[in-house]
């Protein structure tokens, strides 16, 4: 068997994807692997924590509304441990509001991006913030 040519760099950045709808991770999932990064997957913030601590990602994908514990808790629970403080999460959600989009900053999120993504955006936003992970 052999090896899937990978971008140069794209190797190292491992992307955690959290969200509760199986269609969007997957679908993440599938632009990730093609642009060449390692992914992890999770439902829903708890499944996350395990995951972050786990895998340690070079960046995180966080859909907003999730149950039992939504992205903006989950981010901000992340951004609290000093060991992964300083990686790039960015808030995944359907609606496209200035409130979100502030929130999600005063929590620690880096970006927003707008569901549904093209894998042009999702893979715009790695190049841009999963290098300083």
């Amino acid at each position: 068997m052999t090896a899937r040519a990978v971008p140069e760099g794209a190797t190292a950045i491992k992307v955690l994807v959290i969200d509760d709808s199986n269609t969007i991770r997957r679908s993440a999932e599938i632009f990730l692997k093609q642009g060449g990064y390692q992914v992890v997957l999770a439902e829903d913030g708890f499944d996350a924590l395990a995951k972050v601590n786990d895998h340690e990602p070079h960046l995180i994908f966080c859909d907003i509304l999730m149950p039992r514990l939504d992205g903006y808790q989950t981010c901000a629970i992340i951004k609290r441990n000093p060991r992964f403080a300083s990686v790039p999460v960015i808030m995944l959600s359907s609606k496209d509001g200035l409130f979100d989009k502030a929130r999600g900053r005063m929590v620690g999120s880096q970006d927003y991006l707008t569901k549904p993504f093209t894998k042009d955006q999702l893979l715009q936003a790695v190049q841009q913030h999963g290098r300083g992970g």
